[in-house]
């Protein structure tokens, strides 16, 4: 039987298409990671409303953004293609930037400043329509202070740049943990700072994914809507963000395009939470999505739809893989939906099928909505 708070979401998404609005600022974005395999023209503009460049960084030295000629050459190339059918933002960090960098940028006031100008520059020469911070993560009581100050000069900034050249403001927005609450921090009070977020940002782009993989020693959803034994689920944690006092329409919801693998301790054991042994197959137990659907073509994998935890999982002999599929994709934009939700983006462009199977589902679901509504998107 499906859990109670199945239940309860099953229930939600039947008066969504009532009650749920949408508007021309509704998001529904993906982020490009600089690579040559996937050029910025290989990207369906028709299924996003923004599309993100990822990623740049700030110099350790100088605080501003650092941009060799190359990257100069692919950040022109980046708006020339995509700039006039979609609005594109400059995404600032990542998984694997320099934390403490920017745990000094945002508390020292002439490098906030420096850093700061830089991005809207930069933003500006190149034809961007905002910029993104993906800061993993503050992970101590000041920093998020600091965080919360570094966005209210941002936004102080660019209204002030605005006024004095007369055009639109930049979008300003951040990519942030799964949680309004950082777990991993050792302050067990360690919260984002809500309050500028609200006041500052379009709007956050909640990291709802890698919830669970194969660092643990049993299987999980990796981006599981909902989790029986524990708070890691995207439920919990976009709940978390609004029970925090987030604005709804300041947040987005993260989808992956891309599984995580395991490898099983015993083949005949292949539930969730199932014990293994590490990660396989794929690239440090990852696959793409389109890698995905090709092993299960070509193993026969076993593919189930996990009712408890709203999530699918495929294995064959003893691999075992989390993924999203086009349904469990139309039950979390539901959720969003009926949470009155800004909208979805995806990690990352070129993971998906190439005909963009789940991109593609994610908007039909989104849309539905607006059709049922009569309202205008």
């Amino acid at each position: 039987m499906a859990s109670l708070s199945m239940l309860r979401f099953l229930f939600l998404a039947t008066l969504f298409v009532i009650t749920a609005t949408s508007s021309t600022n509704d998001v529904k974005a993906i982020y490009w990671l600089e690579q040559p395999l996937f050029p910025p023209s290989a990207i369906n503009t028709s299924l996003f409303t923004h599309v993100y460049y990822a990623f740049l960084a700030p110099n350790n030295v100088t605080y501003k953004l650092h941009v060799s000629n190359s990257t100069a050459t692919n950040l022109a190339k980046f708006t020339t293609t995509l700039g006039s059918t979609v609005a594109t933002l400059i995404s600032i960090g990542g998984a694997n930037s320099n934390a403490t960098l920017f745990s000094l940028i945002a508390a020292n006031s002439a490098a906030r400043a420096t850093f700061i100008n830089s991005t809207i520059t930069l933003a500006r020469t190149f034809g961007f329509h905002g910029v993104d911070l993906d800061w993993e993560f503050p992970r101590t009581a000041s920093e998020m202070k600091n965080l919360g100050l570094l966005f209210k000069k941002w936004r102080a900034a660019i209204a002030a740049e605005a006024a004095a050249t007369g055009r639109e403001p930049l979008l300003l927005t951040a990519a942030v943990y799964f949680s309004v609450d950082y777990f991993l921090s050792e302050t067990s009070s360690l919260r984002y700072p809500v309050g500028s977020i609200n006041e500052n940002l379009d709007w956050v782009n909640v990291m709802s994914y890698d919830l669970n993989g194969p660092w643990s020693n049993h299987t999980g959803p990796p981006a599981g809507l909902f989790n029986p034994k524990s708070n890691a689920s995207v439920g919990y944690g976009l709940g978390s963000w609004i029970r925090g006092g987030v604005i709804p329409k300041k947040v987005v919801m993260g989808l992956p395009l891309y599984g995580r693998t395991w490898q099983l301790r015993d083949r005949s054991v292949h539930g969730i939470g199932a014990p293994t042994i590490g990660p396989v197959p794929g690239s440090d137990g990852v696959m793409a999505l389109f890698q995905v659907l090709q092993f299960n073509k070509e193993t026969g994998a076993k593919v189930v739809y996990d009712r408890e935890t709203a999530s699918v999982y495929s294995y064959s002999g003893s691999y075992w893989i989390g993924y999203d599929d086009p349904i469990s994709v139309a039950v979390k934009v539901g959720f969003a939906q009926a949470f009155s939700l800004r909208g979805y983006f995806f990690w990352a462009a070129g993971l998906d099928t190439s005909d963009w199977k789940i991109s593609t589902q994610a908007l039909n679901a989104w849309m539905l909505c607006i059709k049922e509504t009569g309202r205008m998107n």
